[in-house]
């Protein structure tokens, strides 16, 4: 494996768009990688495609580093069911105390999925923007979570696979500073114009901190962080 290239989970949404900066700035090649799983938000694989085309335009010592970008079908997660990012469920706190918007195993399918087309592509380092500090309160987003996958990946491709996650100990206003560092005010203005982060995919709403319905928990992190990031600044 070739430890030079990195693979990035990009969503099209603000911690993505992060975690993909910070991949430009650490790695010689960066591909990614979206998921296609019938959510609710789709939108976000629209903005995809329009964030990586900025990027190139915006940040030229990044933009020979961008590989080829995949979006893979993980369909079988809108099969399961019962989640309020792939069917018209309320945005609530659920069973077993974790929000509607909780989608069983979809990090760990995320991860998987990656690492398995990280091995054809000669890639074992994947950059993911998984987050136990500001979430939603996914267990699959906690860093013990990701430390046992990284070693079943490991176990079960036999290679050295490496998980990394930039924001794993960042809470939304670090994340928003994160992005300052790697990307000055051009990679600021363009998270605030292009990605999407709301669980209904509003983007026809603009806030001081992005577009989004301004209700739903995602909203709410990514407006606190917001805030706090400008205090902070100011």
């Amino acid at each position: 494996m070739n430890s030079s290239k990195a693979l990035v989970l990009f969503s099209g949404g603000q911690d993505s768009t992060t975690c993909l900066a910070w991949a430009l700035e650490n790695f010689l090649e960066v591909e990614t990688i979206g998921f296609s799983y019938g959510q609710r938000h789709a939108i976000e694989l629209e903005a995809r495609t329009n964030i990586l085309q900025r990027f190139k335009e915006f940040f030229p010592h990044w933009r020979y580093k961008l590989g080829p970008d995949r979006v893979l079908s993980l369909d079988l997660l809108s099969e399961v069911g019962g989640t309020a990012l792939t069917e018209e469920v309320a945005i609530e706190i659920g069973k077993k105390g974790f929000p509607t918007t909780f989608v069983p195993a979809r990090n760990i399918l995320f991860l998987s999925a990656s690492a398995a087309l990280g091995m054809r592509r000669g890639i074992s380092d994947i950059v993911g923007g998984m987050c136990e500090t500001d979430y939603s309160g996914y267990p699959d987003c906690r860093s013990e979570t990701i430390v046992a996958l990284e070693k079943t990946l490991t176990l079960g491709l036999a290679e050295s696979i490496k998980l990394h996650m930039p924001l794993m100990h960042l809470n939304k206003a670090a994340t928003w500073h994160l992005a300052k560092t790697l990307g000055g005010s051009q990679l600021i203005d363009l998270i605030l114009e292009e990605t999407v982060t709301c669980y209904l995919g509003e983007k026809s709403k603009r806030h001081s901190w992005g577009f989004g319905c301004g209700a739903c928990p995602a909203c709410h992190l990514r407006a606190t962080g917001y805030e706090h990031y400008l205090g902070e600044t100011g």
